[in-house]
């Protein structure tokens, strides 16, 4: 069925048919823009809420992230960070391929629905147009008629009278055939207009406006079709990013479940241990010989609880040892007043003479005295920050464990530019067209120079580790030489006897590692732009076009290391070939 044989006389509603059709599609046009507004305010304001509650770089919650339910909101910050990029590539693609294709499609169907409409006005003005001359032929047939007949009339009564002449009645018969032929030609005339009315007729109705109509359908079907494309691509859209929002909500669960209350725990202890050993028992003073028991009592007051007696200890011992802390007034001030002892029946002891009171501001002085002068000692006493002192002993030690392992990456690097340095100066020398050797002098006495004062370094911290009670051996250069717990790994290649020159053990180990080290896997690949031998030791050689796996990318020395396929390495130089990085 189509609209065509079956709505021929519907124009009007077709019309109005397919012009709802196109509001259809841009009501749904506007529906999907406001639905990736919705999204890009969702995602934005997620990023604006990971932003604020991320931790600033340098700020407190950024060092506390060392523990795992720190680090774990961290992780849900950055899983939901991603969550709204994912909001983003959703409201993205509705836009690309919903918004913006439906709404360049909507202008084709307009332009298509108002050719078909054109079309259609073109041929029943057309048919209009013949109906009217069907029409005039028809008016002028009829009254070409009448005026014959009224001259055949006429020209039957003149004949028919007596008085009239011939003369007369040959003119009105005449007048009569003449009338007569007229209505005849217009008698013929109507009856080709007529044909060919009937004839624009019957193609209007059966070949042209079917036509129309059908064309019409097609066009409503298509966009019909295009519609359901739009709907399903609106689910579609979405569900293509749910992957990528599922490993998000994974990764917010597996910040949930490595949070490690134990760790946490330990990772304080590591970082705040102090080292130092819990204060002794304080000994009793005893100024009460002599003075009634009586008395005393009444004037030493209640006697002190543990918790008390605990405070007390550790303000006397560790105020000292804390900068922010100040020192106790009732114990350190030379200028405090003692307890005043009541008065005594009977002549005082001996031991205090005539005066108890001056002989109780006497002997606390003897004690406070040296700790303020070991206190005002402590404070204009400099802070040696290079070697740690500043720090307790604990403390100390991991600080200079850290400084050694960063010195020993360090000397890694210098040691792997020297190397690199020395294959480009071999290079140069056997190939003086592609430089020259002088020129890498300096850069070679410097690396050298910096690995001497890095070796100097390393050796003064080993020193200050072993003082600090460390150990006497350090670990050279090794990327695992610390397990979880953070102690020294003691069968890493690095681990170095006292009697072992520091050096020789850097290069034997440098060597045993590229011995051991199994086929590193390719990054990449690049293409020979120009033939290079290869002569020089370390070298590979190539030619023009051909493509070589790329194993170690350029470290700024102007040399990548590349590999073929039958498994031999070497270095080439980085600007003859084209490389192209795995991403």
């Amino acid at each position: 069925m189509d609209w065509g044989t079956e709505l021929w006389d519907q124009y009007d509603i077709l019309d109005k048919h397919t012009q709802s059709g196109l509001d259809l599609v841009e009501k749904y046009v506007k529906f999907v823009k406001e639905r990736t507004e919705i999204e890009q305010n969702y995602a934005k304001q997620l990023r604006n809420l990971t932003k604020k509650y991320s931790p600033k770089r340098g700020s407190k919650e950024e060092q506390e992230c060392r523990f795992s339910n720190h680090q774990a909101f961290l992780d849900i910050l950055n899983e939901m960070n991603d969550y709204a990029g994912q909001r983003e590539l959703i409201a993205e693609n509705m836009m690309i391929n919903i918004c913006i294709e439906l709404t360049k499609y909507l202008q084709e169907l307009k332009q298509e629905r108002k050719m078909h409409l054109s079309d259609a006005k073109k041929a029943q003005q057309s048919l209009e147009g013949t109906y009217k001359q069907l029409d005039n032929s028809k008016k002028r047939f009829e009254r070409e008629w009448r005026e014959a007949e009224k001259a055949t009339q006429y020209a039957d009564k003149t004949d028919q009278d007596l008085n009239a002449t011939k003369a007369d009645v040959e003119k009105a018969k005449q007048q009569a055939h003449m009338r007569t032929h007229i209505a005849e030609e217009c008698k013929n005339d109507y009856a080709a207009q007529l044909q060919k009315y009937n004839k624009e007729q019957n193609q209007f109705y059966f070949t042209d406006m079917p036509l129309i109509f059908n064309k019409l359908q097609d066009m409503d079907e298509q966009r019909i079709k295009k519609m359901s494309q739009g709907y399903i691509l609106f689910a579609d859209t979405e569900r293509q990013v749910m992957p990528i929002i599922g490993k998000c909500l994974e990764g917010i669960t597996r910040a949930g479940t490595n949070v490690n209350e134990r760790n946490d725990s330990v990772v304080l202890i590591e970082q705040h241990k102090s080292g130092f050993e819990r204060p002794g028992d304080l000994e009793f003073e005893d100024y009460s010989q002599g003075i009634n028991r009586a008395s005393s009592d009444s004037s030493l007051g209640t006697p002190k609880g543990p918790l008390e007696l605990l405070s007390k200890n550790r303000n006397k011992t560790f105020r000292l040892f804390n900068k922010k802390s100040k020192l106790p007034s009732s114990s350190l001030s030379p200028f405090a007043t003692p307890p005043t002892p009541s008065p005594a029946n009977g002549p005082p002891s001996p031991k205090f003479g005539r005066d108890p009171l001056s002989y109780c501001l006497k002997e606390i002085n003897k004690t406070v005295k040296p700790r303020i002068s070991s206190f005002r000692t402590l404070k204009r006493t400099p802070v040696d920050t290079e070697g740690f002192t500043h720090l307790p002993p604990e403390q100390r030690r991991k600080r200079l464990q850290q400084k050694i392992d960063d010195i020993s990456k360090e000397l890694q690097k210098e040691m792997d530019q020297s190397e690199a340095l020395g294959k480009m100066k071999d290079v140069y020398e056997k190939n003086p067209q592609m430089g020259d050797p002088a020129s890498l002098a300096p850069q070679i006495t410097q690396t050298a120079q910096n690995m001497e004062r890095l070796r100097g370094d390393l050796n003064k911290y080993e020193s200050w580790l072993s003082e600090a009670g460390g150990r006497g051996d350090s670990i050279r250069y090794s990327t695992h030489s610390l397990n979880n717990n953070g102690a020294h790994n003691p069968c890493s290649p690095g681990a170095l006897s006292d009697d072992t020159d520091p050096s020789h053990a850097i290069y034997t180990e440098f060597d045993d590692d590229f011995e051991e080290e199994e086929l590193a896997t390719p990054i990449g690949q690049c293409t020979a732009l120009y033939n290079f031998p290869g002569s020089s030791e370390g070298t590979i050689s190539m030619q023009e076009g051909e493509v070589l796996s790329v194993v170690e990318e350029d470290k700024g020395d102007g040399w990548t290391r590349v590999r073929r396929n039958n498994g031999d390495e070497g270095y080439i130089p980085t600007s003859y070939a084209t490389i192209t990085l795995n991403k």
